[in-house]
């Protein structure tokens, strides 16, 4: 099968030296970029009900820029100062670059894994078993950050600061597509509410990790 049309289930790449630009030339095939999901805030209302205080922690778990974004606009919604000793943990050097949006990264203690797998998080944790861990996640996260936590057998909480919802199509959007990438559960999640009488037929799909 010849592959002419390819959807990726994410924004558009702001920067024109990204790898898709690169694929599509090399293999004239076209590429559209369609978020099927959409990350939407949780109010400071909504937290307080978790009964987590955020000052009660001394680390911080970043799994996604979206944590990050997330957990500095709760801080200023309920007017929490963060204190400098704050130490901040993130599953790639990436992720751990964004952080100088709203912290002067050289004065921080910023640590992270060396790839993009939160299990190669655990090594950098467990230097640090004496602190208290706060990770920030999605509503509707998975096991693996408090799986992690347990093995390593440190104190922890989770903070749930943002939530993934499906982006809705409309009537007149199709998948003429000759493959598809997904990138996380929820946007498969995202297909089926859209297209619930879905077959996959002849299509490849991708996705990001098992």
């Amino acid at each position: 099968m010849k592959i002419k049309k390819i959807l990726v289930s994410q924004p558009k790449p702001e920067s024109e030296k990204s790898p898709y630009f690169d694929i599509a030339g090399k293999y004239n095939v076209k590429i559209d970029f369609r978020p099927f999901i959409k990350v939407e805030p949780i109010l400071a209302k909504e937290f307080r009900q978790q009964h987590v205080n955020i000052a009660d922690y001394n680390a911080i778990v970043f799994t996604s820029r979206h944590g990050i974004d997330h957990f500095f606009r709760l801080a200023e919604e309920m007017r929490i100062k963060i204190a400098p000793e704050l130490q901040y943990f993130c599953v790639s050097e990436k992720i751990a670059h964004y952080l100088q949006k709203y912290i002067d990264y050289r004065k921080r203690k910023v640590h992270y894994g060396t790839t993009n797998r939160i299990c190669d998080l655990a090594p950098v944790i467990q230097k640090h078993k004496e602190l208290n861990y706060l990770a920030v996640l999605s509503a509707d996260y998975n096991d693996e950050i408090p799986n992690l936590m347990k093995k390593v057998g440190v104190k922890y909480n989770i903070g749930m600061m943002y939530r993934t919802v499906s982006n809705d199509f409309g009537p007149d959007e199709q998948l003429d597509y000759d493959m598809m990438l997904f990138f996380s559960p929820q946007g498969i999640n995202a297909l089926l509410k859209n297209f619930p009488n879905y077959e996959q037929g002849d299509v490849m799909i991708g996705c990001l990790g098992s």
